[in-house]
């Protein structure tokens, strides 16, 4: 175990707020939808398909709200495109810094929503809201290739923000390389819950046991994650998440986010029709603690 004080105290804050809880909150879901949707469209069986079109229904929209919050959240919101071109001799020229997190993760999160929109458009086909000439997107070589990428690049996209902060030189964030495997494996159980929130009556009964399971697992190595956090960084962990931080996190998230919902799968007659739903919405609500507290602790940390 490492007792030594955390080197990264004292550092500046890049003053990262309740936009950027948001948007690491909805971009875990967005993300986890886009690769539990491939997962059933690629592997599923036609009963299927009905969840997986929720899940790419709800993903696009959710990656352009994300979008919407890092404009927002920027200093001079005018000057996003700043982040993936500029401007050489007056002719605009992509700019892309593989070596830099927020470089990557722009032009990862931004090809991940033009994916994500084009799979949107396929599903409306698919469905008859749109002209059903544009069901290609979901059908045939293409659809399996869209489909394909959207998946590894929701996995991305529901990582990333953990190493995203993993790359700064705050305490907690900088301490650990874990926080984007803790970040997709909530994002991923908290997609499962979304889906199950929203389409359990009518999805299949194998597919919601199916949610259930991913749930469940993601959940329970999310928590095995928290523990080696908390193992290997246990004095960076107690100085910033003292006081209400550290009791929110464990009711928040472990008991009421992860713990309960784990025991209402395992029992899922324990509250009759509610066992879903209920599950369903405290996995969320852990899911946005998580995030809540991670980035808000090591923020205020002085």
């Amino acid at each position: 175990m490492n007792n030594a004080p955390s080197p990264t105290f004292f550092t500046e804050s890049p003053e990262w707020g309740w936009f950027i809880v948001v948007y690491f909150f909805l971009g875990g879901i967005a993300g986890g939808l886009a690769f539990l949707g491939a997962l059933l469209d690629l592997f599923g069986r036609q009963e299927d398909r009905r969840t997986s079109r929720i899940a790419h229904l709800i993903a696009a929209p959710l990656v352009v709200i994300c979008l919407l919050l890092l404009v927002v959240d920027l200093n001079r919101p005018e000057r996003f495109w700043r982040m993936m071109f500029r401007l050489d001799d007056d002719v605009l020229q992509i700019m892309f810094k593989y070596w830099s997190p927020i470089s990557f993760g722009a032009w990862g999160v931004g090809i991940f929503g033009l994916v994500a929109s084009l799979l949107f458009v396929g599903v409306l086909a698919e469905t008859g809201t749109l002209p059903r000439g544009l069901a290609f997107l979901r059908r045939g070589g293409l659809g399996t290739v869209l489909t394909a990428i959207s998946g590894l690049l929701g996995l991305f996209t529901a990582g990333y923000t953990g190493i995203l902060l993993a790359s700064t030189n705050r305490p907690l964030w900088a301490d650990t390389t874990l926080l984007g495997l803790l970040f997709l494996l909530s994002g991923v159980s908290a997609a499962a819950a979304v889906l199950m929130l929203v389409g359990h009556r009518r999805a299949h009964p194998g597919t919601v046991r199916w949610l259930g399971w991913m749930d469940t697992t993601s959940s329970l190595l999310e928590l095995a994650v928290l523990a080696i956090i908390a193992l290997t960084v246990w004095s960076v962990v107690q100085e910033v998440l003292d006081g209400g931080w550290g009791i929110l996190l464990i009711v928040g998230t472990i008991l009421l986010g992860i713990l309960i919902p784990v025991v209402l799968h395992w029992r899922p007659r324990l509250l009759g029709s509610l066992t879903v739903p209920s599950a369903a919405l405290l996995v969320i609500a852990g899911s946005f603690v998580l995030r809540t507290v991670v980035v808000l602790a090591s923020e205020r940390a002085t």
